[in-house]
């Protein structure tokens, strides 16, 4: 287990190991990230570094598994309310671009097939429940909850940084995101509802 910092000035120097490494690692992947570019950035060294995260590849599953529990508990779902949770993940890719981009350097050069995580469970098993919970209330349609749970993703992903057709920016217009908040809204509610 990596060393964690003792004192105030070692939680800073942390924190700003932190920060630099999820913006190299996000711009550039695992294999392309520079741990010379982080320290540099961090203010710090690569002794530091190492002794707080052990090498490069710990340094990213620290980053990348905090991304997953930032948006887990940033946006924690709403069963009855899919719409609503696609939005606001669709407002929190805006904010933290960087989430996803992590998520698919992962995709692309660690786990091409199946689960993002090995501890998928762990960030899943919560929002399948409160899903076949409110399918069985009848608020949400049938069908597998991990594959509503997916969909819902996906299509909040619609305009991310994995688009391949156009990444929105929070610079864009207020207007602009408005109306795709609207048209997601009513595309996930529509694809979700029960009776369907």
């Amino acid at each position: 287990m990596p060393e964690q910092p003792q004192t105030s000035r070692g939680a800073a120097t942390y924190q700003r190991i932190l920060d630099a490494a999820t913006e190299e690692f996000a711009q550039h992947g695992i294999a392309g990230a520079r741990i010379e570019r982080i320290v540099t950035a961090a203010r710090t060294n690569k002794a530091q570094l190492y002794a707080y995260f052990g090498d490069k590849e710990r340094l990213f599953d620290a980053i990348f598994l905090s991304s997953l529990e930032r948006i887990t508990n940033v946006v924690p779902i709403d069963a009855d309310d899919l719409a609503d949770w696609a939005v606001r993940l669709y407002d929190e890719y805006l904010r933290r671009p960087d989430l996803i981009r992590l998520a698919t350097w992962t995709r692309l050069e660690r786990r091409p097939a199946g689960h993002l995580v090995e501890t998928h469970q762990h960030y899943d098993d919560r929002k399948l429940a409160a899903i076949a919970e409110a399918q069985a209330a009848g608020r949400v349609r049938a069908g597998d909850p991990f594959d509503i749970m997916a969909m819902v993703i996906a299509m909040s992903m619609a305009w991310s940084p994995v688009s391949n057709v156009y990444a929105a920016s929070s610079q864009e217009p207020d207007d602009v995101h408005d109306q795709r908040r609207a048209l997601l809204r009513d595309c996930v509610h529509n694809a979700t509802a029960a009776g369907r």
